[in-house]
């Protein structure tokens, strides 16, 4: 989850050349709604829908707020599992991205996506019930831990356990499936950010923190070109077809000036979770 000087010369770097001809803005334009996949639904302060039927969020209000800058009327999330999110964007089953997911350039060249500026930086947190035996890092040893399929959570899950800090990782779907996991037994620790801990906390309130927090580090293969990234990584950004340049222009227009303006900070602060991370999103 950025620097304005800096908007386009960053953009170019994060995504490359893309084609004078690409655009998508018209089109959503004329249908009058922008749609997101949505893989992180009744994940909170992030997004969730309330028992009023009404969505809540800072990344709803993000998602209205760019929707409005952008010149489309309506947006709309597609809800689906983690994992479908960027097969469903090129496949033209939304529009976007807006789901916390962060940008990496195992997304942008292997996935073949581009990203805009990053709105929020991520950090993981060491997460476990009030009456867990493990009070150190160091009693992580042997010890499973759960976190979500396909995120930088997940990378550094399975960092630990490679570096021998714990013993395994399961692996699941959604963002709810590892607080399940750790109520029922299942997990002895779980590995997310410190949003989800964030909203974690109104349903399991004896839910604390381990150590220091553990900043996003690249899958070791990425590692090279994750250093000439202009981004820091841990930013979640939006995510956009390739060909749709004329969309990804307006998106970073409209987060360049919603950081102009203080609205981007007013909107996360509203959520509790502002902090001195989401000030510098860029080296």
């Amino acid at each position: 989850m950025f620097k304005r000087a800096l908007l386009s010369c960053c953009c170019l770097a994060i995504l490359g050349t893309l084609p004078a001809e690409a655009g998508c803005l018209d089109d959503i334009k004329a249908a009058g709604v922008l749609r997101s996949g949505n893989g992180a639904m009744g994940l909170k302060p992030s997004v969730w829908q309330g028992d009023d039927g009404q969505l809540h969020g800072f990344e709803w209000e993000i998602f209205q707020e760019l929707g409005k800058r952008i010149g489309v009327p309506k947006v709309e999330y597609e809800v689906t599992d983690w994992t479908s999110l960027i097969p469903g964007l090129k496949a033209g089953r939304w529009d976007i991205i807006l789901s916390a997911m962060s940008v990496t350039q195992e997304r942008i060249q292997g996935a073949g996506i581009e990203y805009t500026r990053p709105y929020f930086m991520l950090y993981d947190e060491v997460i476990v019930p009030g009456n867990s035996s493990i009070k150190t890092m160091n009693d992580l040893k042997g010890k499973i831990l759960a976190t979500t399929l396909g995120t930088m959570d997940s990378v550094n899950a399975h960092a630990m356990v490679d570096e021998g800090k714990a013993g395994s990782v399961l692996d699941f779907n959604t963002f709810g499936e590892p607080f399940m996991a750790l109520q029922n037994g299942q997990a002895d620790a779980v590995i997310l950010d410190q949003g989800t801990f964030y909203g974690q906390k109104e349903n399991m309130p004896d839910l604390r923190v381990v150590g220091d927090p553990i900043f996003y580090h690249p899958k070791p293969e990425w590692a090279e070109a994750e250093a000439k990234a202009p981004y820091i990584l841990g930013g979640t950004a939006i995510g956009v077809r390739r060909e749709c340049g004329d969309l990804l222009e307006a998106l970073n227009k409209a987060l360049a000036d919603m950081d102009a303006d203080g609205t981007r900070k007013a909107i996360i602060s509203k959520y509790g979770v502002w902090s001195a991370a989401q000030e510098k999103m860029m080296k």
